[in-house]
């Protein structure tokens, strides 16, 4: 007979050892934190990482680009290229080069409610994405679209005006539910605050990935579920728990304590943080830093009269020293941007003007423009007005707040004030950048994928009003007649030297301009549970969790 002691014994090694070798059974359930929660669950409705990040889990695009940066089918059968006669040259009815691109949605796919997915909600996903009063993102991309064949109920062939290098990548056209969401899109003008993404999000036919969300609560957290009419590859976890911890501090805490599996390398710690907690830790966990394209920068409100001024946005960057907060706060890895083009990217220009710290060159454009020191040390105008910025970010990103207080620090040595002012990400988001309520300076990312084109930030025409209820996402207000020029010809550009070129004198009106202040590129940080296997980060745009169903527990 075993006695107490021994038995007490044997169960303290049998912890240890499963604390050292993952779980002693089969794990169902994965619970992962996040730093925001999502303004809307609709795709294509703002732009917001954490919304992607969540989608991810539950809905499929019909292409996307891939871990090797290559665009692949994911809703489709095959990609249609002019070599495999998916795609075909022709001429629109005004004579132009068009192009005609046909795509077979997976025979298998339907919505988690049974109903298949077919080329009516094709259709519906056009229709929403082009009307100026829906409020996508951006409704360029689908205005493109000319015409939809309907040749079977699985298979369609899209007519577009215009022959571009990536004619045949779809990531920007999430489908809609049109069985659910047509009813709902009666008055496009309310569509945005009457879809069933907002009003119904649990509903399962607005999904159609390997799960299901279940669960929601604003600000706290989300449940996703397996989907039981997921035609792909078997998911390993019954259920997955995204919680939304704002602080990251507090995010950290719940790691360590239990409260979550992983912190998601998308919207987790910073790269400052994640050394840290690598030296602590780092035995216990497996953490994985990516470079990748994503831009941390400070988009300027340019209906400011005082930075509409070019000498004060280039006072501005000449007077931070952007070198020593990528070194002194993340050890390197978070390296220099001089414009929205990293130079991962192949169309990274390296001639691209550049601001090395440089207070004299600051000093000497701000006195140019009217801003003199006052015997405080801090700069007026001859009207006696200071030169004073509200800067604005992301409530409880701690490496964004420690940033802020560098930049007003630095920015004070050159005599402008900044009062900081910081929101939580879902109001910050879908409300002050959205709306451009922000009065100066709003810091944030932008994450693209390769050689995207930025037209929806930087083209006059993408400018969030009212009028087109708020769709497109240039919330600086920028307005350059070449950079219109150039955002509409790079597309059509084939040949690649000259594409290059041409992306070489975006990048040049960009730097010189600034309508937004460039400060690093960002790595993300993956902090995973060692027996978690099958996460691969891919350093763009698109989330580790549109491939959540490679995922695994480690035997």
């Amino acid at each position: 007979m075993t006695s107490l002691k021994h038995l007490f014994a044997w169960t303290f090694l049998t912890l240890i050892f499963a604390a050292f070798t993952g779980p002693a059974q089969a794990k169902n359930d994965l619970v992962i934190g996040i730093t925001q929660y999502p303004s809307t669950f609709h795709p294509n409705i703002d732009s917001m990482l954490a919304k992607s990040y969540v989608n991810g889990l539950a809905r499929r695009p019909l292409t996307t680009m891939d871990a090797r940066w290559e665009t692949v089918c994911v809703l489709c059968e095959e990609l249609p290229t002019l070599e495999n006669g998916g795609a075909t040259l022709e001429k629109t009815p005004d004579g132009k080069d068009g192009i005609a691109v046909t795509y077979k949605i997976v025979e298998e796919a339907v919505w988690g409610d049974g109903t298949p997915i077919t080329v009516d909600d094709v259709i519906f996903t056009w229709e929403v994405g082009k009307h100026p009063k829906s409020g996508v993102a951006s409704t360029e991309g689908y205005r493109r679209i000319l015409s939809i064949d309907r040749i079977d109920d699985k298979t369609f062939t899209l007519h577009v005006d215009r022959r571009t290098f990536d004619y045949n990548n779809l990531s920007t056209l999430n489908l809609l539910p049109a069985h659910i969401d047509r009813a709902k899109f009666a008055e496009p003008e309310a569509y945005k605050t009457q879809t069933a993404f907002d009003t119904d999000p649990m509903n399962p036919g607005l999904y159609m990935g390997p799960y299901i969300m279940t669960q929601a609560k604003t600000g706290s957290h989300m449940v996703f579920e397996r989907n039981p009419k997921w035609w792909g590859k078997t998911p390993a976890f019954d259920k997955i728990t995204v919680r939304v911890i704002e602080n990251t501090t507090t995010l950290e805490a719940n790691l360590l304590s239990g409260g979550i599996d992983m912190i998601s390398g998308e919207l987790g710690l910073n790269v400052d943080q994640a050394l840290a907690f690598e030296k602590r830790h780092g035995r216990k966990y497996n953490i994985l830093f990516k470079p990748g394209l994503i831009y941390e920068h400070i988009d300027l409100m340019l209906d400011n009269p005082v930075l509409q001024d070019s000498r004060v946005r280039q006072a501005l960057m000449y007077a931070i020293d952007r070198n020593a907060i990528s070194e002194r706060l993340f050890g390197g890895k978070q390296p220099v941007a001089h414009t929205g083009v990293n130079p991962l990217d192949w169309v990274f220009d390296e001639t691209v003007p550049k601001y090395a710290f440089d207070p004299a060159q600051a000093d000497r454009l701000l006195n140019e423009a009217g801003w003199t020191k006052r015997s405080d040390g801090m700069r007026a105008n001859a009207a006696g007005e200071p030169l004073r910025f509200q800067l604005m970010t992301t409530a409880g990103n701690r490496t964004r707040e420690l940033v802020e207080q560098v930049l007003q620090s630095q920015w004070k040595d050159a005599g402008i004030a900044i009062d900081i002012r910081n929101e939580p990400a879902r109001v910050f988001f879908g409300e002050t950048v959205t709306k451009r309520k922000f009065p100066a300076m709003a810091m944030f990312a932008w994450i693209s994928a390769p050689e995207s084109v930025p037209r929806t930030t930087l083209h006059s025409e993408e400018i969030p009003s009212e009028a087109n209820n708020w769709s497109g996402q240039n919330y600086t207000g920028f307005k350059n007649a070449e950079m219109d020029v150039l955002l509409e010809e790079i597309e059509l550009e084939l040949d690649r030297d000259k594409r290059k070129a041409m992306w070489a004198k975006l990048q040049n009106i960009y730097a010189t301009e600034l309508p937004a202040l460039p400060l690093y590129f960002r790595a993300n940080s993956f902090i995973l549970p060692k027996w978690l296997k099958g996460v691969e980060p891919t350093g763009h745009q698109f989330p580790t969790t549109l491939w959540v169903e490679n995922w695994t527990v480690a035997e």
